[in-house]
């Protein structure tokens, strides 16, 4: 089997995942910051999707941690297969998440002008959400990538 950057039971691996936990978990704490958010639906996915890549993520540096400190080889098809369905699923939910919320984001801010008045939105802090969301989504779509070249290595 190939060694991939980025690979599971690897430094840059569990570099990968905390990355990507740690813009999951930002983009929440933007998001549940800024008042008034729970009145857009695509600003709720996007804390529910976020919060299922932290969890994952999270889970998955966990792994990555155990598989160093023991130096066991994590990198079975079985695990491997699990790991790509994984990241598929929370990649995709991240980048459509992400783009609602970016959307919804665009259209108050420049169409609608509503970001004009800083008293009406907090649109900044809606800004940096997906801002990080979207950051969020790159690091998982290198992850997804490694994993599928890594599973079709095996």
């Amino acid at each position: 089997m190939k060694v991939f950057v980025g690979s599971p039971g690897s430094v840059s691996g569990m570099l990968l995942r905390i990355g990507q936990c740690l813009f999951a978990a930002g983009s929440i704490a933007a998001m549940v910051t800024a008042f008034g958010f729970s009145n857009f639906t695509a600003f709720c996915y996007l804390i529910a999707s976020m919060g299922l890549q932290v969890l994952w993520s999270f889970g998955l540096a966990c792994l990555d941690i155990y598989a160093l400190t023991t130096k066991r080889d994590i990198c079975s098809p079985v695990l491997v297969s699990l790991f790509v369905v994984g990241d598929w699923v929370t990649s995709t939910l991240s980048l459509a998440a992400a783009c609602s919320s970016s959307g919804i984001v665009v259209l108050y801010s420049r169409d609608l002008k509503f970001c004009n008045d800083p008293s009406q939105l907090p649109c900044v802090r809606y800004e940096l959400a997906a801002v990080l969301a979207f950051i969020a989504w790159f690091l998982i779509a290198i992850s997804s990538h490694i994993m599928f070249w890594i599973l079709a290595s095996v």
